[in-house]
C-alpha cells in the first residue's frame, strides 16, 4: 500500500507482538503509536476504512471510525472462533464487511449474523517459484547432491529465540547428510540471527555439525527455501500455509513463555464451524496449527511447547524425507489444503476486497444491494 502512494503514520511491525506477557511489556509504545493514527484519521477524515487483522488495535480504531460514520471493511479476521469471542459484538456493532480468508470464517460469522464473505488465501494464488533447484543451490552456495531441510522458526525475534536453538539440535541430530536453509523474514535482521547461531554453536560446543556455517543457509525467501526443501520444520503461523500451499511436507512446532502458553490452554475454545467435538477427545489435544484446522483433521504433526524437543522433531521429520507412505500421503493433503484455500470465485482475494471499498464509497453505497452492508 505504501508503494501505492498510502501515507504510512505507523509501521506495523514495530508495534507487532505476540504473547500475554510480550504485549504488556511494550504497552506503552504501543498505545502512543495508537493515539498517533488516530489522530491522522481524525484529520484526513477517509471515505472507507480497510483494517487487516491485528485486533487488539484494529478494533479500537473501528469504534474510532464508527464515531465518525466511516465504513469499516475488515480484511482477514482476528482468530475469534478461537478466543476471545466477547468481541464478536464489536464486529457486529462497528465492522460493514468481514472479508474471510479461511473458509471455516465465513460460516462462523454468518452464523451470528455477520455479514462475512470467504474470499480465498492471498497465498493459495501465488505461483511457484520458478528458479530451478540448479540456480538455486549456486545462488545460495547449497550442495545439489545433498537433500535440503528448510528451518524456518519465525518473523518475530522472541520467536526465533525460543525456536531456532531446539531446530538447530534437531538439525544436529539428523546428521550430516542434508544441508539446511533458514529463511530470515524481513522483520529481522540477519546479523542478529548470525549471532543467535553463533552462540548456540558455541555453547553447544560443535564443529564440523549440522549446525555449522558449512551446513547452514540463512536465505532471504522463505517461498524459495520451501519449494526446494524436501521436507521442513516449521513454526506455527502464516509460513504453515505457505508451506502447504507449495506442498512441502513439514513438522509444525512452536514455543512460548510458559505463562503465555498456560494462559492460552485455558482461554482456546473451537466452535463446531471450525473444529468438530468428535475430532478431539479433550481440551488439551486442539489442534494449534492453521494447515489442521483448514483440513478439518490433523495431517501435519503437532510439536508445541514442552513436546517440541530435538529428538522429537528428527524423530517426526525422518518419515517425511524419503520415499515413504507417510510423505505421499501428506503431500496428497497438502494439495488439497491448497485447493480449499482458492478462491470460490473467478475474482482473486484482493480484488474481492476492492469491490466491497468501492461498493462502499461515496455514491456507490445508496445503490449497493443488502450484502454490501452489515447484517447487525
Amino acid at each position: 500500500m505504501e508503494t501505492a502512494g498510502l501515507d504510512r503514520i505507523v509501521r506495523a511491525e514495530d508495534v507487532a507482538h505476540m504473547g500475554i506477557t510480550e504485549v504488556i511489556r511494550h504497552m506503552p509504545y504501543i498505545y502512543g503509536e495508537y493515539r498517533r493514527l488516530v489522530a491522522s484519521i481524525k484529520k484526513h477524515r477517509p471515505d472507507v476504512a480497510i483494517l487487516v487483522d491485528f485486533p487488539d488495535v484494529n478494533f479500537r480504531l473501528a469504534r474510532e471510525l464508527k464515531k465518525l460514520n466511516i465504513p469499516v471493511i475488515y480484511f482477514v479476521s482476528p482468530q475469534l472462533w478461537a478466543w476471545k469471542r466477547r468481541r464478536l459484538r464489536w464486529v457486529q456493532q462497528r465492522v460493514s464487511r468481514m472479508m474471510v480468508i479461511f473458509p471455516f470464517e465465513e460460516q462462523f460469522y454468518r452464523n451470528r449474523n455477520v455479514n462475512a464473505t470467504f474470499v480465498g488465501h492471498p497465498l493459495a494464488e501465488l505461483p511457484l517459484p520458478t528458479i530451478s533447484r540448479e540456480d538455486y543451490a549456486q545462488q545460495q552456495a547449497l550442495n545439489p547432491d545433498k537433500p535440503w531441510i528448510a528451518l524456518l522458526p519465525g518473523s518475530r525475534s522472541k520467536e526465533v529465540r525460543l525456536n531456532l536453538p531446539t531446530m538447530l539440535d534437531a538439525a544436529a541430530a539428523l546428521g550430516n547428510g542434508y544441508e539446511y536453509i533458514v529463511p530470515v523474514a524481513s522483520t529481522l535482521k540477519r546479523e542478529w540471527v548470525e549471532q543467535l547461531m553463533s552462540a548456540g554453536r558455541q555453547t553447544r560446543g560443535r564443529t564440523g555439525s549440522p549446525d555449522s556455517p558449512a551446513f547452514l543457509h540463512l536465505v532471504p525467501d522463505a517461498r524459495e527455501a520451501l519449494h526446494h526443501a524436501r521436507a521442513s520444520v516449521v513454526a506455527s503461523g502464516t509460513a504453515t500455509v505457505q508451506a502447504a500451499v507449495i506442498g512441502n511436507p513439514f513438522v509444525v512446532v512452536y514455543r512460548v513463555s510458559p505463562l503465555t502458553f498456560r494462559l492460552a490452554k485455558r482461554l482456546v475454545h473451537y466452535p463446531p464451524e471450525v473444529w468438530p467435538p468428535a475430532q478431539s477427545t479433550s481440551h488439551a489435544n486442539l489442534p494449534i496449527a492453521m494447515v489442521n484446522l483448514i483440513a478439518g483433521r490433523r495431517i501435519v504433526p503437532e510439536l508445541i511447547q514442552t513436546q517440541f524437543t530435538a529428538h522429537k522433531v528428527a524423530s517426526a521429520l525422518r518419515p517425511l524425507l524419503d520415499n515413504t507412505p507417510e510423505r505421499k500421503l501428506m503431500i496428497a493433503n497438502l494439495a488439497e489444503v491448497r485447493h480449499i484455500l482458492r478462491p470460490t470465485s473467478n475474482s482473486t482475494a484482493i480484488q474481492q476486497v476492492c469491490n466491497a471499498v468501492e461498493a462502499l464509497l461515496p455514491g456507490n453505497a445508496l445503490k449497493s444491494g443488502p450484502n454490501e452492508t452489515a447484517s447487525v
